[in-house]
């Protein structure tokens, strides 16, 4: 099982974006001192609910601030980026840092973004996967042209990554919230990463899913009992179940209102709003919220129920940066030794690097 953090960058009302950004680069700084697996970085476009709108640069800062840990993007809007852009950034990032790098996609939601970008709602529907499978292909071959609906332009050489990347190309994975994205990943054997908004019943669903397309579609066996999907949740380790409730209780609502009640649909229409309160009672009962023993047993038990082993865990619910770093690190000395298969906080640092290592070389937007 390999435990790593999600990083949104957070702004907590009262709170400064200087601040809110400074919280995101120490908590992943912590994480790599600690010893987990990854940092994953979400992406968001004008809304205070998250302050980070290139996931990629932000990846680049903490590639360079950190020297083990894997950051990887939750996600990278690809409805508002040109993929060949992307591909470039990725295989930058990829090259550069030694294969620490992991590139999560998504279509993003109907947001004014598509109006800024000039991308409009065609990029988030039906143009989606003629962008993945570009930018797939930027991925993995030196010479890459495009004849598509959306993209058209001659054979050009993909620098950097050429003939190396084809030997280990940058690992890929799909935020899925819908059947339609589950199946599109699935037939390309691109690991999913699932949402914090849902349980583990739908996770397994969605795993069940995936293999059943994947298999329809020919993968091999070992690379479809072997996908390695990604579980977002949120994590907050107290002394007790009630002490990390209350930090919650007392952060989240405030952020969530303030943040989601930001977004902007791209039709200027009304939109449906999860209320604050009753979404935070759903994640701490569904999430890694209480004490080190009860967070084992909650992500032990995810992992049973879906078989998905890799975590991307929200660990600045409280809004505070001394409180994160504090939390980050209960996660990987409190939590992590109670996890089955773990033989000590030194071993677990060794395993997370190879584990990272290997998920490289085997090569929708997070919902909240």
């Amino acid at each position: 099982m390999r435990i790593g953090t999600f990083v949104l960058a957070g702004q907590y009302p009262g709170q400064g974006q200087r601040e809110a950004l400074q919280r995101a680069v120490r908590s992943a700084e912590v994480a790599d001192e600690v010893g987990l697996d990854a940092v994953w970085l979400a992406e968001h476009h004008f809304v205070p609910y998250g302050l980070c709108p290139s996931a990629t640069t932000l990846a680049a800062l903490l590639l360079g601030r950190t020297r083990r840990i894997g950051v990887g993007t939750a996600i990278s809007v690809l409805s508002t980026t040109h993929p060949v852009t992307l591909g470039e950034q990725t295989a930058l990032l990829h090259m550069t840092s030694g294969g620490r790098f992991t590139l999560g996609v998504g279509r993003g939601g109907p947001w004014v973004d598509l109006e800024v970008f000039g991308t409009g709602r065609e990029a988030l529907e039906q143009d989606f996967p003629e962008s993945l499978d570009l930018l797939l292909r930027w991925l993995s071959e030196p010479v890459v042209d495009a004849a598509g609906e959306r993209y058209r332009f001659r054979p050009v050489p993909v620098v950097p990554t050429g003939a190396e990347a084809a030997e280990a190309p940058p690992p890929v994975v799909v935020a899925c919230t819908s059947p339609s994205t589950v199946r599109l990943a699935a037939r390309r054997g691109l690991p999913m990463l699932l949402g914090m908004h849902i349980g583990d019943e739908e996770k397994a669903e969605m795993v069940a899913l995936w293999r059943a397309a994947a298999t329809e579609a020919g993968l091999p066996a070992e690379t479809v009992r072997g996908a390695d999907h990604v579980a977002a949740g949120v994590a907050q380790v107290g002394d007790s179940h009630s002490e990390a409730v209350q930090t919650l209780r007392r952060a989240l609502p405030g952020w969530l209102r303030q943040g989601l009640a930001a977004h902007q649909t791209l039709d200027g229409g009304p939109r449906a709003m999860r209320d604050p309160l009753s979404y935070t009672e759903l994640l701490c009962e569904i999430h890694p919220v209480g004490d080190p023993q009860l967070c084992a047993d909650r992500l032990t038990r995810t992992s049973e129920r879906t078989g998905i082993t890799r975590f991307a865990l929200l660990v600045e619910g409280s809004g505070d940066t001394t409180a994160t770093e504090r939390n980050v690190r209960r996660l990987a000395d409190d939590v992590l030794p109670l996890l089955p298969g773990h033989t000590g906080k030194a071993a677990a640092t060794s395993a997370s690097v190879g584990g990272s290592q290997q998920s490289r070389s085997s090569g929708d937007w997070l919902s909240i």
